[in-house]
């Protein structure tokens, strides 16, 4: 490893002990700002899932004192539980935000222990807003360096890179110096796992919720003084060896502190696996222009690049969770429905006759030429004529993104799935006040019904 790589550890720890929250760009807070507005959202919308309401009842019986929300339920839980429950919620219904250069889903991990740390102690919304800004950082700095090939071999980068974000963000507001920033780096490290194996079933969600925790556990074990190795992430077996290959660890340093990772975040339109924006974008161009209906459709070819193949050719799923990473699936309610809310993407919208009988005319097509985030859909109706509609940039991509509007009309959509009867109101004014408040614990008493 070259003598910048072998500094990583140091280096991003003294980055994050040392900045200064009153140094931070304006635009990098409003982007934290958007980036904490969809989590809650997204949260709130999965707070009632099947996978949430299992994973609470088995936490709650080893939960400590309630001292810590849990989103958008009544019942509150200790903080490291909280953050796990609030972190798998973020992610569950794949509803989250992302890192256009490494797919993680950085706020989900990150955000929650410290929405958890800010009811233990009284926080500022700018410090809060930092510790989340440099967290995100950490995170998708270290996701640049072992990309491609650690999500591609396997790794399921939102929770082996979230952990160190949870971590370093957490210790920011604890306080840690920057050699108690690397003992949080080193028990981050040891609990760095996830599998994308686990994509389209409920065990996603436990290493995306045991991020978090991991993260906030790691810097609480920091601050108590529990040591860990100086070279957590580039030593010989340290998490950037054993879990990168061709690691480029220039790209952890290069720039820290000028050119802000969080401006590479996007925010998705649909509740799925990030890759099928250009799909759906097409499919319901097609429909509206053509007003097509399902049974005119003899076959419908997506072509993109073979990632997309890799992670949504998925023709016979069973549930509307693994819907949510299938090609044929969204293709077909598109057509079927003109839409794809979370309506679209649950159990009973993957039974629909309809559906089903469409979804098995649908072929997904592998294009190497064609760039990550492209996707073109031809349709062919059974009268012989052929349709397409190729997408280069998708809504909620960094080239057309959501409009603040737009979030928070997403997240008054996701309140009315998850919490019926609430008003979002005040939630989505106090984040964007935020940097103004001297109490950044509002945040989470507006987050969940009183109990």
């Amino acid at each position: 490893m070259t003598d910048t790589g072998k500094r990583v550890s140091e280096s991003l720890a003294r980055f994050v002990a040392a900045a200064r929250a009153a140094d931070l760009p304006e635009a990098v807070m409003h982007e934290a700002k958007r980036a904490l507005l969809n989590f809650l959202g997204a949260a709130i919308g999965g707070c009632r899932d099947d996978a949430i309401e299992r994973a609470a009842g088995v936490l709650s019986a080893f939960a400590g004192p309630p001292t810590a929300t849990v989103i958008g339920r009544p019942q509150r839980s200790d903080a490291l539980t909280a953050a796990f429950l609030n972190a798998a919620s973020g992610n569950v219904l794949d509803f989250d935000d992302t890192h256009v250069p490494t797919v993680i889903h950085p706020t989900a991990p990150v955000a929650p222990p410290l929405l958890a740390l800010a009811e233990q102690r009284r926080v500022a919304g700018r410090d809060l807003l930092a510790a989340f800004v440099l967290g995100v950082e950490v995170a998708c700095r270290l996701g640049n360096a072992v990309s491609p090939w650690h999500y591609r071999r396997g790794w399921h980068i939102t929770s082996t890179c979230g952990v160190f974000g949870a971590a370093t963000a957490a210790g920011r507001i604890l306080g840690l110096d920057a050699q108690r920033m690397v003992f949080a780096l080193g028990s981050a490290a040891a609990q760095s796992s996830g599998l994308i194996e686990t994509l389209g079933f409920m065990a996603k969600s436990v290493g995306v919720g045991q991020a978090a925790r991991g993260g906030l556990l790691a810097a609480l074990l920091a601050e108590r003084g529990l040591t860990g190795p100086e070279q957590p992430l580039e030593g010989p077996r340290g998490f950037l060896p054993v879990m990168g290959e061709a690691v480029d660890a220039a790209r952890i340093l290069d720039g820290l502190g000028a050119r802000w990772e969080i401006f590479a975040n996007t925010y998705k339109p649909y509740p799925c696996g990030v890759v099928l924006n250009p799909v759906i974008d097409a499919c319901l161009a097609l429909r509206a222009a053509h007003a097509i209906a399902p049974d005119r459709i003899a076959r419908i070819a997506i072509t993109g690049h073979p990632l997309l193949a890799e992670r949504t050719d998925r023709p016979a799923v069973a549930s509307g969770r693994e819907a949510q990473v299938s090609a044929q699936h969204s293709a077909a309610v598109c057509f079927v429905r003109g839409a794809t809310g979370i309506a679209e993407y649950l159990d009973a919208a993957v039974r629909d006759p309809a559906v089903l009988a469409l979804r098995a005319r649908v072929a997904v097509e592998r294009d190497a030429a064609v760039p990550v985030g492209v996707a073109t859909v031809a349709v062919t109706l059974t009268d012989g004529t052929r349709l397409e509609q190729r997408v280069e940039h998708a809504r909620g991509s960094l080239e057309r993104p959501l409009a603040d509007g737009e979030i928070e009309a997403k997240l008054r959509t996701l309140a009315a799935h998850g919490w019926p009867g609430a008003d979002p109101e005040p939630l989505i004014a106090a984040v964007w006040n935020l940097d103004r408040s001297d109490d950044a614990g509002e945040i989470m008493r507006l987050a969940a019904p009183r109990a």
